[in-house]
This record gives C-alpha cells, sequence and structure tokens, in this order.
C-alpha cells in the first residue's frame, strides 16, 4: 500500500542492524560472545554474512558503537518477550472507596475495615468516605471521631496522605500503604 503524499515515512524503532549501521568502526562480539575488538564495519560485515546472521548495534553510545553477530529476528523476539514479562510484573496502584455513615453499627464497621485492610495489603490506596444526612450534619464531631478510630486502627499497616476534610455533606480521608 502506498503512503499518502506528504505523509512521514515510518520511524524505525529499536537498534540498527547490517546496512543501518553508518560508523567506520565498530567493537566487534561475534555469535560465540568472542570480542574481536575494533573492526572496520565493512570487515564486521563481511564476518556477519558468513555466519549467515545479522551484526546488532547493541550499544550504540559507545565509542565505537558495540555491535555483535547474532539472528536479529531472535534477538527482537526476546526483547519483546521480555518487556511484556516487565509490564506484567508492574503494579499499579489504585485507588479503592470505602463508604461509611457517621452512625455505623459494630459489625458493619468490621467488615469495612477488613475490606481497607485488604486493600492496604494488596498495595491500593483507600479513600475513606463518610457522608452525611440531613440533621447528622449538627454532628460533624462523631464524623471526626470514626475517621480518627479508622485511622488508629490501620497506623501499622498505612500512613495517611490526606488528613479528614469536610467538603460538603462528605468527609473524607487517603490512607495509603506503608511501603
Amino acid at each position: 500500500m502506498r503512503r499518502p503524499h506528504r505523509a512521514q515515512a515510518p520511524v524505525k524503532t529499536g537498534p540498527r542492524s547490517n546496512q543501518e549501521i553508518n560508523v567506520p568502526q565498530v567493537q566487534l562480539i561475534d555469535a560465540e560472545g568472542e570480542n574481536h575488538g575494533n573492526v572496520t564495519i565493512e570487515r564486521a560485515l563481511e564476518m556477519a554474512a558468513e555466519a549467515g546472521l545479522d551484526l546488532v548495534e547493541i550499544s550504540p553510545n559507545n565509542n565505537p558503537p558495540i555491535c555483535k553477530i547474532l539472528d536479529f529476528g531472535k534477538y527482537k523476539y526476546q526483547a519483546q518477550k521480555k518487556a511484556a514479562d516487565q509490564r506484567k510484573k508492574q503494579k499499579t496502584q489504585d485507588v479503592k472507596e470505602i463508604k461509611m455513615r457517621p452512625n455505623i453499627d459494630t459489625h458493619d464497621y468490621e467488615v469495612k475495615m477488613r475490606s481497607v485492610k485488604k486493600f492496604l495489603e494488596e498495595g491500593d490506596k483507600v479513600k475513606v468516605t463518610l457522608r452525611f444526612r440531613g440533621r447528622e450534619m449538627a454532628h460533624l464531631e462523631l464524623g471526626m471521631e470514626l475517621l480518627q478510630r479508622v485511622k488508629e486502627e490501620i497506623s501499622d499497616i498505612s500512613k495517611v496522605d490526606q488528613e479528614p476534610k469536610l467538603e460538603g455533606r462528605q468527609m473524607m480521608m487517603m490512607v495509603s500503604p506503608v511501603k
């Protein structure tokens, strides 16, 4: 398929290989891992062709650049697998929210606290939200006492990112796990 007029040529990512390497000399490592020292680029390409493999620029920032004789397709495949493995191991930190009311029953409170502890142990941040309704707004101190109780109960496994504060009819506090 043709590129539309004035469209940019696709940008190549990854290491340069074979004819793309445009330096007079390279430090060459052959397929067995043996270092041949500084060699002209022509000689390095010849040796790669004799081995039936590609010349790949491993470290372009060195002077001269370090090149290795290897199978470029296999090298790209392994690099792709390595990147996928790193992405898989990476843990993103989510914000979980726990909603409560100021006059929460003891059993309900314990259930919510189990959830908070589980989220913190999994490495997630937790936003504890207290919603006030109607006349409960007259007793904001009950909400503050409840959030202080939550804070004390989880103080060994978390740190407070955001102290309890009132926003409209909600009081919220943000906690994150201690690493």
